[in-house]
C-alpha cells in the first residue's frame, strides 16, 4: 500500500498523470509559483475554462482538462496563507489534500502529482505541510485502493529530503 505513494524531484508540469494538483489561488486566474507554472504550461484553454468555474475558496478543489500539458487534467485546490497556525490552517491544508483527492476519485483518476501545497509565497512552514499532506494522502488512498501512483513532485532537493523522511516515518 505504501508503495503508492512517492517523493520525486521534478517539475510538476512535466509529469505524465492523469491529474496534477495546482496550488492555486481562489480566483483560479493564474499567479506565481506553481500556479503560474500550470497556466503557462497548458496555454490560454486553461484559464478561459478556469474563468467558467467562478473561483473556488480556500480549503477547496475544482477540476478542469490538462490541454497542452502531459496531465490530463488539473486539480486547482486553494491552500490557505499561514499565520502561524490560528487560523485553522492545519485543517485548511488537510481539507486541500482530501478534497483533490476526492475529486481525482470521482472522476477515476488513478495517478496524480501534488506540489507542496502553501509552501511557496503562502509560507506555510514546509515541515508541517508535508506532515499533513503525507497523512491525509495515506489516509485517503488506504480507503480508496484504486489509486495507483500518488507523486509528491518536489521542486528542489531540500523538499525532496523532507518528503522521503515523512514518507520513510510512515513505514514506506
Amino acid at each position: 500500500m505504501h508503495d503508492r505513494l512517492e517523493a520525486r524531484q521534478a517539475n510538476i508540469v512535466t509529469l505524465q498523470v492523469d491529474a496534477i494538483v495546482n496550488a492555486a489561488n481562489t480566483t483560479l486566474l493564474g499567479g506565481g509559483g506553481v500556479d503560474g507554472a500550470i497556466h503557462r504550461a497548458a496555454g490560454p484553454e486553461l484559464l478561459a475554462e478556469c474563468r467558467a468555474l467562478g473561483g473556488c475558496r480556500t480549503g477547496e478543489a475544482k477540476i478542469t482538462r490538462g490541454y497542452r500539458l502531459p496531465a490530463k487534467h488539473v486539480i486547482h485546490t486553494v491552500g490557505p496563507v499561514w499565520n502561524g497556525g490560528k487560523r485553522r490552517e492545519p485543517e485548511l491544508l488537510a481539507s486541500c489534500y482530501r478534497s483533490s483527492l476526492t475529486l481525482a476519485h470521482e472522476n477515476q483518476l488513478r495517478t496524480v502529482a501534488f506540489p507542496a501545497i502553501s509552501c511557496g509565497v503562502y509560507g506555510y512552514p514546509l515541515e508541517k505541510a508535508v506532515m499533513i499532506a503525507v497523512r491525509e494522502t495515506f489516509g485517503f488512498t488506504s480507503k480508496h485502493p484504486d489509486f495507483e501512483k500518488i507523486i509528491f513532485a518536489c521542486f528542489d532537493r531540500i523538499t525532496l529530503d523532507i518528503y522521503a523522511q515523512e514518507l520513510d516515518r510512515l513505514g514506506k
